[in-house]
């Protein structure tokens, strides 16, 4: 099968993301925990999957999954405007 690059990039829905947004909020993201962040630039940035991330940090691929999906919910929160009602995000996974 054929396709042209107007043919691909159609088939890909640009998330309606503020780029600059994302990126402020990530980096708050990382001054309260790292790894958190870096399962996101690896995962939303680096389209690894959950097994590439978890050996590309030494994490095992739950640990990845409870970050990433702590990381999505907290992201989500910052980007929607609302307030920072942030816990203790380490695991020791």
């Amino acid at each position: 099968m054929r396709l042209t690059l107007d043919d691909a990039t159609a088939a890909v829905a640009a998330p309606d993301v503020d780029v600059l947004a994302l990126d402020e909020a990530l980096q708050r993201l990382a001054r309260l925990d790292e790894r958190h962040a870096r399962v996101v630039e690896l995962r939303y940035f680096g389209g690894l999957s959950v097994e590439e991330t978890a050996a590309a940090l030494d994490l095992s691929p739950a640990t990845v999954k409870r970050a990433w999906t702590l990381a999505r919910a907290w992201l989500y929160r910052e980007l929607a405007g609302e307030p920072a009602r942030v816990p203790q995000m380490r695991d020791d996974g």
